[in-house]
């Protein structure tokens, strides 16, 4: 669970409010402890009502869409009410599953007959005091859209149809800005490019919810809010300041307003999670801000500044490993103290979203497809003497990754079956209607797959102009989504590198990738002009098929490959 709670910002609701009926108090609701959790189930209180709590103790277990998770106390007191009993299934993220006090006394101060909806109904009325410096994160304050001018509220779009979140890279346009139908509104880092968000209706930008530079903005959060009159800019920007020094400026207990100044400062108390990860990383406790309720510093907090860097200068550029402790042994004490002086370094590297989908989609696809791998050889002698006669006599310059894009649209065109990939909701095989290769494209940000569509039925020359401009689109993250969505077979070629062979894997919902290694010159057998065998020099290749066997058997395989070597043996007949 330590990795998982390192990719996980914890969001535990916790409201605090007082009434005629019930003594000042603390609601706690059911927090989210997944990025996917919507709900989860009450598995075990470990305190029960009347307890003593302190900062760090667990309150209960919690079963959510991932895991069994506890639930940390991150405040002093008594747990006064337990308001959603042990084996609940199914409750909501943010409703009210305990009530806590600071005094022993309040305990019986509170009524018996409080159930979680009268609490949320109570607590949904009061306003929870805001922590810490959202700069960098998508705006979560609550807007009141009924006080608001004639307006329309921008969601973050799903610009493919992998994507779940994204990062504000750019804005384009600045709040008061006038926008047109087509203005480009902000750049959107999705998991698969950066593209730009146009604008769909005229007016004027009002408010920035989410600023630029903001990560893992989920899709469908609002972003931005534009209206039609220039004259209601400033009561939008008015209504959100102010909704937002609302929070602020209501307290809910007297302690509020002192929490939100040491906030800003500092911290008042450490979790224990907290502290054990400032002991391990050598942070100082007071450069991090702290997000828990009362200025009470989280692990969330601590995790989110070790990824950053921001916790210490020493941690942004290299961290220690712990070295092993010494030996029991007393011959080998003083070999394990000098070994414990010298530490190993490494450094961090935050990944970029299209990094995280491609790890998810090639661990997915090791684990769901059955990897079939076939190889052969192919002599490139052919290709290499088209390629030189394409240069001198028409002075057409073509790679010899654009000729093996060529020959293998063809031998796909040759081999329908071969074009094809396996749809798991009918479990069926589907045949594709067009050969469209996609081209497995190296960029500082991950790899990405732009694609040749109808490869079969272009020039050589012309598919060495679209790759080019593919390659220089993919490397400045400016593909469109119909250029790098879809395809229906992939070439990954490591032929530029000293790579002999390499196995590939395949890129679902496709069904086949051909990895192509460098070509080496070898000794082999040829006939002379007087029939005898003698000793030649002759380029190979090696080409190896990762083919999905529910799609590919071994004839289709065997077929496809023996289309490949026809294909290079006579590269003439690819221009007929």
């Amino acid at each position: 669970m330590q990795d998982n709670y390192s990719k996980i910002k914890l969001r535990i609701g916790v409201r605090c409010y007082s009434s005629a009926e019930i003594p000042e108090h603390t609601v706690l609701q059911m927090p989210a402890l997944s990025p996917t959790m919507t709900q989860g189930n009450i598995a075990k209180w470990r305190k029960n009502e009347g307890d003593k709590i302190e900062v760090g103790d667990i309150l209960c277990e919690i079963e959510t869409d991932k895991a069994t998770l506890e639930f940390e106390c991150l405040d002093e007191g008594f747990l006064a009410k337990i308001l959603v009993p042990e084996g609940s299934k199914d409750v909501p993220v943010g409703q009210p599953i305990a009530i806590t006090v600071e005094d022993a006394d309040d305990v019986a101060n509170v009524p018996t007959t409080v159930c979680g909806s009268e609490a949320k109904d109570r607590s949904s009325t009061e306003q929870p005091v805001s922590h810490g410096d959202s700069k960098g994160e998508a705006s979560t304050a609550n807007i009141s859209t009924s006080e608001l001018p004639p307006h329309i509220v921008l969601e973050m779009p799903a610009l493919s149809p992998t994507m779940n979140q994204g990062n504000i890279a750019t804005w384009r346009k600045k709040e008061g800005d006038k926008i047109e139908v087509g203005d480009i509104l902000c750049e959107i880092e999705t998991d698969k490019a950066t593209l730009e968000y146009e604008s769909l209706e005229e007016g004027y930008l009002a408010k920035i919810l989410a600023p630029e530079g903001s990560k893992e903005v989920a899709v469908g959060q609002p972003i931005a809010i534009t209206v039609e009159d220039p004259n209601d800019l400033e009561t939008v920007k008015a209504s959100v300041k102010s909704g937002a020094s609302v929070k602020d400026e209501k307290p809910v207990q007297k302690k509020a307003a002192k929490d939100v100044k040491s906030q800003e400062t500092g911290f008042n108390r450490v979790s224990p999670a907290a502290k054990l990860l400032l002991s391990e990383h050598g942070l100082d406790p007071s450069s991090i801000a702290a997000s828990g309720p009362r200025g009470t510093l989280l692990k969330g907090d601590v995790l989110a500044a070790i990824k950053s860097g921001k916790g210490s200068p020493r941690v942004a550029e290299y961290k220690q490993k712990v070295p092993i402790s010494p030996s029991a042994h007393p011959q080998t004490s003083s070999a394990t103290k000098s070994s414990s002086q010298q530490t190993d370094l490494y450094e961090d590297f935050p990944n970029t979203q299209i990094r995280k989908v491609i790890a998810a989609r090639l661990l997915e696809s090791k684990q769901s497809t059955p990897h079939l791998y076939l190889s052969t050889d192919v002599i490139l002698d052919p290709l290499l003497s088209f390629r030189k006669e394409l240069k001198e006599s028409f002075d057409v310059k073509v790679s010899v990754n654009d000729i093996v894009i060529k020959v293998v649209a063809a031998a796909l065109r040759n081999v329908p079956k071969a074009n094809a990939y396996w749809d798991a909701g009918k479990g069926e095989i589907v045949l594709c209607d067009s050969v469209d290769i996609s081209i497995a494209v190296a960029t500082e940000k991950g790899l990405m797959t732009p694609i040749v569509k109808n490869a079969d039925q272009k020039s050589i020359s012309s598919i060495s102009s679209e790759v080019k401009e593919l390659a220089e689109k993919a490397r400045n993250g400016k593909l469109k989504p119909n250029e790098f969505q879809g395809g229906t077979f992939s070439i990954s070629n490591l032929g530029m590198f000293p790579v002999d062979r390499f196995c590939a894997i395949i890129n679902p919902p496709q069904a086949g990738i051909l990895a192509v290694g460098r070509g080496n010159q070898v000794v082999v057998p040829v006939l002379g002009e007087d029939g005898s065998e003698k000793p030649g020099v002759v380029t190979k290749m090696n080409l190896t098929l990762s083919a999905d066997h529910r799609v590919f058997d071994g004839e289709v395989g065997g077929e496809f490959l023996a289309a490949l070597q026809s294909n290079f043996e006579d590269i003439r007949r690819l221009i007929l």
